[in-house]
């Protein structure tokens, strides 16, 4: 993956990591007393959708690396961001129903920027490993996402 592609990967991921609790907490503070009650649903479904669709695209692309080709497009990057992001998002709402939004932003600007230079050193030290075929990678982030909805709803279901 040249230089670009990966800079534009872990941007993609660090902004979805900061942007999506931050939407949360605005939501959390305008009207969280309406999504606190279905919050973790939203969560699990969007996760469980996400996921199942990973899981599917990865086995009718099955003999793709996920490192050669076109594999990751921007479209793809985004779609990783946004799956990556939803539990952050859930979170946010908790953020806006007990912080400030000065609060908030400072915080989800912390978490932008770590998840920028860890993506960049997961980046930098998947580059020097071998490829990954799409099929086993696709399965497992699908499995991982599904892990993250069923535990998500688990947690809510059980306060």
């Amino acid at each position: 993956m040249s230089v670009g592609r990966w800079g534009l990967l872990t941007l993609i991921l660090g902004l979805s990591q900061g942007l999506f609790p931050l939407a949360g907490a605005i939501l959390g503070t305008t009207c969280g007393h309406f999504i606190e009650a279905i919050d973790h649903w939203i969560a699990f479904i969007l996760l469980l959708a996400i996921g199942i669709k990973m899981i599917i695209d990865a086995t009718r692309k099955e003999g793709e690396s996920l490192t050669g080709g076109n594999a990751l497009n921007v479209r793809t990057m985004c779609m990783l961001g946004v799956a990556t992001s939803i539990d952050a998002f859930a979170v946010g709402i908790g953020f806006g129903l007990d912080s400030t939004m000065t609060q908030n932003v400072v915080t989800c600007t912390i978490i932008a920027t770590v998840t920028f230079a860890v993506s960049c050193l997961g980046v930098l030290l998947g580059q020097s490993g071998r490829r990954i075929p799409t099929l086993w990678s696709g399965i497992v982030a699908g499995a991982v996402l599904i892990g993250i909805g069923v535990k998500i709803l688990a947690e809510h279901l059980a306060s």
